[in-house]
């Protein structure tokens, strides 16, 4: 949306409040914050309105606070349902999960809450797991888990703390659950598909031999795929699976040559652990012309823009302009990057990701 002209004496004003609260970065976006908020008063913007408006932005305030001293760590945020008990098989894999995963220094991102969400900060440990709570009369927070509580915040809202479940992780494991749990399922494929989120591994984890994951995929194929609701394939984006071993693998598998990915107008910016050869850039180009817009899927140095920023100048990288319907199918691409012969160090294990590539970023 753009932003409505105010009266210079008010953005006057605004400057000097900012300069006298010693605000000095990205002073523009402060501006419009604080403008938006004078807009709903001279909107007259209902007492109600206010308090969700206000509320929202304080919450997400103390998440971004909680996050922040972690932002150069690789999380991994794992959704299950509250009332699974700890003698369930779900429980062991979500702490099994989320123990091998803590050991390849990744962090656990959890709601707080009990069942999978206290297996998975249990599996972590205090110092490796956060958490984003939400306030219900009937749930029990197990603060304990996180480092004394000072990795723990708690919010009124479901949509801010959904946002920060997802916007600050790099991989997701989504255990069987409730309406919850499979609210967060689909809104993580309604990302992905859209192109709202950075690619990034989803598994959907069951019990031995469950088949919870298996019925929603019948449910998904048999009635949204076949009717037309969604593309064919939409599900190959995720891992369903039983094995907490194949779930890891996945998601280091998905970071083992793919590093990161930037737009530069309509170019899409790929950067790489490992430079492909000419053979394997000309197998690329094969394989996916039918999702270039234009040109050719090129090897290249960092942009003009990226070295400005200084953005991740060391590593390879490839360049190509997609159709704008392709970003829900970049994960093709990576899981293609990932299996180059080039690709050589590593099956993955302990390979992470570049921080912080959750939503909102594509």
């Amino acid at each position: 949306m753009d932003e409505q002209p105010r009266d210079p004496a008010l953005e006057t004003a605004l400057d000097e409040l900012m300069a006298e609260a010693g605000i000095e970065a990205h002073r523009g976006l402060i501006r419009r914050i604080l403008s938006t908020g004078i807009g709903l008063g001279e909107d007259g913007t209902s007492r109600l309105n206010l308090k969700i408006s206000a509320a929202a932005l304080e919450e997400m305030r103390a998440a971004f606070r909680l996050f922040e001293p972690f932002s150069g760590v690789p999380k991994v945020t794992i959704f299950g349902s509250a009332r699974i008990q700890d003698h369930d098989p779900l429980w062991l894999e979500a702490e099994q999960v989320s123990r091998r995963l803590a050991e390849l220094r990744w962090m656990v991102v959890t709601g707080a809450g009990p069942g999978i969400m206290e297996a998975a900060a249990t599996g972590a440990g205090p110092e490796q797991s956060l958490g984003v709570s939400i306030r219900l009369p009937f749930e029990q927070v197990p603060a304990h888990l996180h480092a004394g509580g000072d990795r723990l915040v708690s919010m009124k809202y479901f949509f801010t703390r959904k946002l920060m479940l997802v916007k600050e992780s790099s991989a997701f494991v989504c255990l069987p659950g409730g309406f919850g749990t499979l609210d967060e399922t689909f809104e993580l494929l309604t990302l992905q598909q859209t192109g709202k989120m950075l690619p990034v591994p989803i598994v959907l984890l069951d019990r031995p031999g469950g088949e919870f994951w298996k019925g929603f995929e019948n449910f998904v194929t048999g009635q949204l795929e076949r009717t037309g609701m969604i593309a064919r394939g939409d599900l190959d984006r995720l891992l369903i699976t039983d094995s907490a071993d194949a779930a890891v693998e996945e998601i280091t598998r998905f970071w083992s040559n793919y590093d990161s990915l930037r737009w530069v107008d309509e170019q899409l910016v790929m950067r790489l652990r490992h430079e492909p050869a000419d053979d394997e850039i000309e197998d690329l180009n094969d394989r996916f012309s039918g999702l270039l817009a234009s040109g050719r899927i090129e090897r290249s140095e960092p942009l003009a823009v990226e070295r400005s920023d200084g953005d991740r100048l060391d590593l390879p990288r490839i360049v190509f302009t997609p159709q704008h319907r392709a970003v829900g199918e970049l994960h093709r691409i990576i899981r293609a990057l990932n299996a180059l012969d080039s690709a050589t160090a590593s099956k993955g294990a302990g390979l992470e990701p570049d921080a912080g590539t959750g939503v909102g970023a594509v």
